[in-house]
């Protein structure tokens, strides 16, 4: 993307509580919730090559952990962001220590029964979790600006510092250590990459920013409930992160926002809604298996062929 176009998107962004609609504002937030969460994934994923089809459930332990912190211990909400990211990287910690031999669809599934498990469990422990009747956690404001205004910028506030500390990270050593892990376990270990922790720190790091996605998701909306943590929400995630762009932390984010837009721009067409959804999905991949973001890559006035192109990225960022 040319700077002309981020500075146009940094000034929509800024000024967009003055002039969008209150459900409009309310979609564009929960976008950013969600860009959060498409980032860890995309650590996981894009990066160090490990396939996550249950990062709801990690969303789910820091929604319900900073929801049940605010009303059963009173703690300001703030504080809840914290535990709530805290709970989901020790959960990521936990399920990626044995998770840490399996690979493709083995992990896959192994993280499918995690999201189902956790799902299960928020239906039945209705005495902690209220059931299907759910939580209605306090709201993140400070009482100075509208309340969809605070929550909006409370939301983009914390996906910025999400996305600087993850780009800062990828282009360090550990993003290194990552690109290596996914193209090749064995060279890594060759050149003395610790391949079983670089893969549990990352599973640990992505879970940890699901939850923190989680909790900010309980105290913008309002309201928490299992249906909010289901298989789809987990599905929504990774396509997210494959339609923006695979290996890149600004491509979550635009994947994020452009499916939760699109998503609720199809409300008018509720009966054909899902089926058109599906087809925009299948058309982005087919036509952009690189990701959208790969759109802004350019030689002598033509496209770069997507895989040439990020392949020379990964070999800059590993050199």
């Amino acid at each position: 993307m040319s700077r002309g176009l981020w500075v146009v998107a940094a000034v929509f962004v800024a000024t967009a509580p003055w002039w969008l609609p209150g459900y409009g504002l309310y979609v564009l937030t929960l976008a950013m919730v969600y860009g959060v969460a498409a980032v860890g994934l995309n650590l996981l994923t894009g990066y160090s090559g490990q396939v996550s089809i249950g990062h709801a459930g990690f969303m789910a332990i820091g929604a319900y952990a900073s929801a049940l912190a605010a009303l059963r211990l009173g703690w300001p909400p703030w504080a809840g962001l914290l535990v709530g990211s805290t709970l989901g990287g020790l959960a990521g910690l936990l399920l990626g220590l044995p998770a840490v031999r399996l690979h493709g669809p083995y992990l896959a599934v192994a993280t499918l029964g995690f999201g189902t498990f956790v799902s299960q469990l928020l239906v039945k422990w209705e005495a902690v979790t209220g059931g299907y009747m759910g939580l209605k956690p306090p709201r993140l404001t400070l009482g100075r600006l509208p309340e969809d205004a605070e929550l909006y910028y409370v939301a983009g506030v914390v996906l910025l510092g999400v996305v600087w500390a993850a780009s800062a990270l990828v282009r360090g050593a550990f993003g290194r250590a990552l690109l290596a892990v996914r193209d090749s376990e064995l060279a890594a270990e060759a050149t003395g990459v610790y391949v079983a922790g670089t893969k549990v720190q990352a599973f640990s790091l992505s879970a940890a920013l699901a939850g923190l996605a989680g909790a900010l998701q309980a105290h913008v909306v309002g309201y928490i409930s299992p249906g909010d943590f289901t298989l789809l929400t987990s599905i929504f995630l990774v396509s997210a992160v494959v339609v923006g762009g695979l290996a890149s932390v600004s491509g979550s984010v635009v994947g994020a926002v452009l499916l939760t837009v699109g998503f609720q721009a199809l409300s008018g067409v509720r009966d054909l809604r899902t089926v058109l959804y599906g087809l925009l999905l299948v058309a982005a991949v087919v036509f952009f298996p690189g990701g959208l973001v790969r759109l802004s890559l350019r030689r002598r006035g033509a496209w770069v062929p997507v895989a040439a192109a990020v392949r020379r990225e990964e070999r800059r960022a590993a050199s």
